[in-house]
């Protein structure tokens, strides 16, 4: 009997649209592999996108190595489907290694055109349309290029409202809803984020930056009254002592140094906010506090021990948002300016009650007492 491989090799040319490897046969394994042409160094490659998780590994192949690749990877998937420019390929392969072959001349079109391996995302944030507050805030020309040492940036901006887009759903649609952005800074998000929610999906949302720096603040107001966003205001104060609302329906808290990010969470829970969005940096407080007798020998490496206590920071983090009702995700991030922390917590008010995992002994072992815990067990003293 023919190989499958045989009737797959015709494929890949430069016509090719996608080949598509799906149904992993163990939970564990990718989840798909989609490969697709490129040219890189003027000549015909494919490039392999494996997914796996939240993570995407990406492996650039000729036409004899994607053939190996391929055989390899469908020992651990049960269909493939090729999408050609003149026809489809639809292969299924059952545990018992029957193979069946289904073939199409119905052609498809491919939607980009455009075969360089650096061909344009989509982005959230067309790049290639002038938005003033991109111009104003030196990321953006005004003829709406974005200027090449910035593109960090855009993309960064592009990232967390792809995290947004993703949870937009529970904000809610028949009031306005509020929005507090912690430490917002220069407000690159603040911005992306009301131009995102209010101009492009139609939201009613009033959204306050709160930050320390007086002469940051008043450019943002200054900002916000030019492009006419009448519900971007900005103020300037301290995370932990702010009580300027009394219904908030989404935290946003970036790079808050050490437990100004802790603050900024207990506020968001006092709130009840629906969403909660917090990339930390900077967490001091435990790598001055962990403490272990049998871990020493691990802990005695300053870098090593201050990675540690930053992971354990935010994983406690993320079990007390837990206890107190949330469903919670730990996302890669897209690295910040001026910390190599990348972690985002993501956090969506849940209805359904979660006791969250017991953090108790693990605090113990360590010798810990996070900010966020303690300044949880004060609100549960004070509604006792």
């Amino acid at each position: 009997m023919e190989h499958w491989l045989q009737r797959l090799e015709p494929f890949l040319d430069k016509e090719l649209v996608q080949i598509v490897m799906s149904s992993p046969r163990k939970k564990d394994e990718i989840g798909k592999i989609q490969i697709r042409p490129v040219i890189l160094k003027n000549k015909l490659a494919f490039q392999a996108s494996e997914y796996r998780g939240q993570k995407v590994y990406h492996r650039n192949m000729d036409k004899k190595e994607v053939l190996e690749y391929t055989e390899e990877k469908m020992q651990a998937m049960r269909q493939l489907e090729a999408q050609h420019q003149n026809g489809r390929l639809h292969i299924l392969i059952s545990k018992k290694g029957k193979v069946t072959i289904k073939a199409s001349k119905e052609g498809c079109i491919r939607k980009n055109k455009e075969l360089s391996h650096n061909r344009s995302k989509n982005y959230i944030l067309n790049p290639d349309t002038p938005i003033p507050f991109l111009a104003d805030l030196g990321v953006q020309t005004k003829e709406g290029k974005i200027i090449h040492a910035r593109y960090d940036k855009f993309r960064q901006m592009n990232r967390f409202l792809e995290f947004v887009a993703d949870v937009a759903d529970k904000l809610p649609r028949d009031r306005e809803a509020v929005i507090i952005d912690f430490g917002c800074g220069k407000s690159y998000l603040t911005f992306a984020l009301y131009y995102y929610l209010h101009e492009l999906k139609g939201y009613d949302i009033r959204i306050i930056g709160l930050d320390l720096k007086e002469d940051v603040i008043a450019h943002c107001n200054m900002l916000a009254e030019k492009y006419g966003y009448e519900k971007l205001s900005f103020q300037t104060g301290d995370i932990a002592e702010y009580d300027g609302v009394e219904q908030v329906d989404m935290v946003v808290t970036l790079h808050a140094c050490d437990t100004a990010t802790d603050f900024a969470l207990d506020k968001a829970i006092r709130w009840n906010a629906g969403i909660i969005l917090s990339v930390p940096c900077c967490q001091h407080e435990l790598n001055g506090q962990i403490h272990n007798d049998l871990l020493e020998p691990i802990l005695k490496y300053g870098l090593i021990k201050e990675r540690m206590a930053a992971l354990i920071t935010d994983a406690l983090r993320a079990n007390v948002l837990e206890a107190a009702g949330y469903q919670v995700q730990i996302l890669e991030f897209i690295d910040m300016e001026h910390t190599p922390k990348n972690i985002l917590i993501r956090g969506v008010k849940s209805s359904k009650k979660k006791s969250g995992s017991d953090i108790r002994p693990v605090l113990d072992f360590l010798h810990l007492d996070p900010a966020l815990v303690r300044l949880q067990q004060g609100k549960e003293k004070n509604d006792e």
